[in-house]
């Protein structure tokens, strides 16, 4: 597969004796949509935490773009076009919308930006994200559902070739919900390949063209939405025997 952008290959994760990942093996192609799901403590967030340099993997390999980038720091990996949002948006709250975005344009989107441009180029993002009207506003006032869109303007900001969407919409009513997968999906047809991890299933089954499952640490699924909703072991996964 020529265009796949970033590929997992037999990675795996210790904590102590406890095994949170073990040989996962996961690509993403450039432009895809892949949802990322599985039950509660089945590894999710420690793969996407092992894939943007939160954590180092024990095993494996993590490769984007064709080079090896396993054991890059965070910052790095962030300058090279991978980004990811945070299940709980951690604004600078003293900051105002606007100043939230300079911050990743200036470092994580470093060699992409256009420096003499910097505030153009936020209040684009702003309005690609629909917080344009609230530019000058303090972060910490933000209501719910702004701040889950500031959290992914911030991560837009960092110009990223794959955007790792983790529970953006959890928390949310119906109507706020599809308001973010419309985001998502905007943000994808600019040519950004996006993983969602969300257990909101409707908005799964709407945004993705493929789905990968993790189950204890293992990976137990993967292909189009529909094939996997219907794996006996993915519904074993969820409701038990």
């Amino acid at each position: 597969m020529s265009d796949v952008i970033l590929r997992v290959e037999n990675l795996s994760k210790r904590f102590g004796g406890f095994t949170a990942l073990q040989n996962v093996a996961l690509h993403l192609t450039a432009g895809e949509r892949l949802g990322l799901i599985g039950p509660n403590g089945s590894g999710k967030t420690t793969l996407i935490n092992c894939i943007s340099g939160a954590l180092y993997n024990d095993d494996g390999t993590i490769v984007f773009e064709g080079a090896d980038i396993t054991r890059l720091p965070p910052h790095q990996r962030a300058r090279l076009g991978i980004a990811r949002s945070f299940q709980i948006p951690k604004p600078f709250r003293s900051m105002s919308v606007l100043e939230n975005l300079r911050i990743p344009l200036e470092y994580a989107a470093w060699s992409r930006a256009e420096h003499r441009r910097i505030t153009d180029e936020a209040m684009h993002v702003l309005e690609t994200i629909g917080l344009k009207e609230l530019a000058g506003k303090s972060s910490g006032d933000l209501t719910q559902v702004d701040m889950r869109k500031l959290e992914l303007a911030r991560a837009l900001a960092a110009k990223p070739k794959v955007l790792v969407s983790d529970e953006a919409m959890a928390g949310l009513s119906g109507a706020e919900v599809d308001e973010i997968i419309e985001i998502l999906l905007g943000l994808n047809r600019t040519g950004v390949a996006v993983i969602m991890i969300e257990h909101i299933m409707r908005a799964v089954m709407k945004f993705s063209e493929r789905v990968a499952v993790l189950d204890a640490g293992q990976k137990i699924a993967d292909g189009d939405p529909q094939s996997v909703i219907a794996n006996p072991d993915v519904q074993r996964a969820y409701l038990g025997e």
